[in-house]
């Protein structure tokens, strides 16, 4: 019996130094990796690189965790997370990982214009402040809620994601009735005037590979101008329906169409898009989409200059 105890404790000594063993190479690889915070448009993910690890690394990471997203075509610049000024700065080339820290990867302006080639798989559309409030204000009210529901109707046959925004909605009112929001991703209240809200991100990192917005709703110069602003400046493609965008004043919206279009967004019209969705008349869903457009889109007021 004594030998058996015996034997027993060497068991449980050899165990115990193999779990030291165990728990100091751990330790030691720990010590040897630093966790990162990669982000990239909408995006965020956590993981870690070895100590000394450089700008090229660091580009091949970014690469290797983005790089359906990541346009080649594009210049890009890493920023570091500075505790010190509270923003991110650009990454010196000499950087090398020495502690925890917090990157993204900013896309610079193309040189090239803009292609912008819409795929169902890659485009959501948002609805912007489409409000009964609003109807009495807005010029052409009416024509652009008819376009809109034409979008509407193309995202669900064409399996779309869509996100609508409503502006301070216990004072203004919900989206109108005329529009059918059966199966939108989310309908979120707003009193900022960007769509580009914390959840509106959320909801855009639940889609994978997304890189185009159709953006339509008003008004055209404040809530739509802003949106297109924080979208290209998170790297995705903005295209603006101007058959279903609209303002109190028509000066405010050519003027905010014309300056938008300056930095490279895409101001095109219903028909034009959901067209080049379907890309092609052997698409599956091109005759639902054909049914859509068989009446041309009201042409309004809109096309005026002032």
């Amino acid at each position: 019996m004594q030998e058996i105890c015996q034997k027993n404790r060497l068991l449980e000594d050899a165990e115990s130094t193999r779990q030291n063993i165990m728990a100091e190479l751990q330790q030691h690889s720990n010590n040897n990796h630093f966790p990162i915070l990669f982000s990239f448009s909408v995006f965020s993910r956590p993981s870690s690189l070895p100590v000394g690890s450089g700008y090229e690394v660091l580009i091949q990471k970014f690469l290797s965790m983005y790089g359906d997203q990541i346009d080649i075509h594009r210049k890009f610049v890493i920023q570091l997370f500075s505790e010190e000024w509270g923003q991110y700065i650009d990454l010196p080339k000499s950087f090398a990982v020495a502690e925890k820290c917090k990157l993204r990867l900013v896309p610079l302006q193309m040189t090239m214009t803009t292609l912008g080639n819409l795929t169902p798989a890659t485009t959501v559309f948002f609805c912007c402040d489409m409000q009964e409030r609003f109807r009495p204000a807005i010029k052409y009210f009416g024509d652009i809620i008819s376009v809109g529901q034409r979008l509407l109707q193309g995202a669900r046959i064409l399996g779309i994601p869509v996100i609508v925004s409503e502006q301070y909605p216990k004072g203004l009112g919900s989206t109108v009735q005329e529009l059918d929001l059966t199966g939108v991703k989310l309908v979120i209240p707003k009193t900022k005037f960007s769509m580009v809200l914390p959840e509106v991100e959320a909801a855009l990192a639940e889609i994978p590979g997304v890189r185009s917005v159709v953006l339509f709703g008003v008004e055209t110069h404040v809530c739509i101008q802003q949106t297109a602003l924080d979208l290209i400046g998170r790297g995705l493609e903005v295209h603006i329906v101007a058959d279903s965008t609209s303002s109190r004043s028509m000066m405010d919206r050519v003027f905010a169409l014309e300056r938008l279009a300056r930095i490279g967004i895409i101001v095109t019209t219903s028909e034009s898009i959901l067209l080049q969705l379907v890309s092609d008349k052997d698409h599956p869903k091109f005759k639902e989409i054909q049914n859509i457009i068989k009446a041309s889109a009201p042409e309004s007021g809109l096309l005026s200059k002032v």
